[in-house]
């Protein structure tokens, strides 16, 4: 795992197309126990690094039911985007992520974390790659059973997406209280 985190990190294949340059941002571990896998860093997390360091990052936290420190602790949580960099920024928010790293390095990475009990796909780039099904982001949602042990679909947890979620009640009274459940039997395990 050391030796393909430190390969992932001097990953330069997209460096032409990124406009701040490349820093992958991922974190993993061969004990991870929960998987999310979300579209691509933003600005901030590219300054600093850190994955989810941003508002979005808080909302995830507050439907996982977690602290930073159990957030950040790579034996219980991975991050791995479908694009590891921030790949600039579009007329409606932050561009799509770059289409290399998912299948560069997505099977790779997830061979190397057998102890993975859930992935969460955050978002509809993650959702599309995973799911391969023509349904929208909010039907996925809504039939999350059908993608459970192994995946749990959510929206992207951004400020952008507060419209969504007033107008989809059923995710914070149905969803978040499964997915409060499912994390924590994970962590107490």
């Amino acid at each position: 795992m050391k030796q393909l985190l430190s390969d992932i990190s001097r990953c330069a294949l997209c460096r032409h197309e990124l406009p701040l340059g490349p820093r992958p941002v991922v974190q993993a571990s061969t004990h991870s126990r929960i998987l999310i896998i979300g579209q691509a860093p933003g600005s901030k997390v590219h300054a600093t690094g850190v994955p989810w360091n941003d508002p979005s990052g808080d909302q995830l936290r507050e439907w996982l039911g977690v602290d930073k420190a159990c957030f950040y602790d790579p034996n219980w949580f991975a991050f791995m985007p479908m694009g590891f960099c921030y790949p600039g920024k579009g007329r409606s928010g932050d561009l799509p992520p770059m289409k290399r790293c998912a299948p560069t390095w997505h099977e790779t990475l997830r061979s190397a974390m057998p102890d993975i009990q859930l992935t969460l796909l955050v978002g509809q780039y993650a959702q599309k790659h995973y799911l391969k099904d023509r349904l929208s982001l909010t039907e996925r949602v809504k039939n999350r059973q059908d993608y459970l042990p192994e995946y749990m679909p959510l929206p992207h947890p951004s400020p952008r997406n507060r419209l969504w979620q007033r107008r989809n009640p059923w995710f914070s009274d149905h969803v978040v209280p499964q997915l409060l459940d499912q994390v924590q039997s994970i962590l107490q395990a």
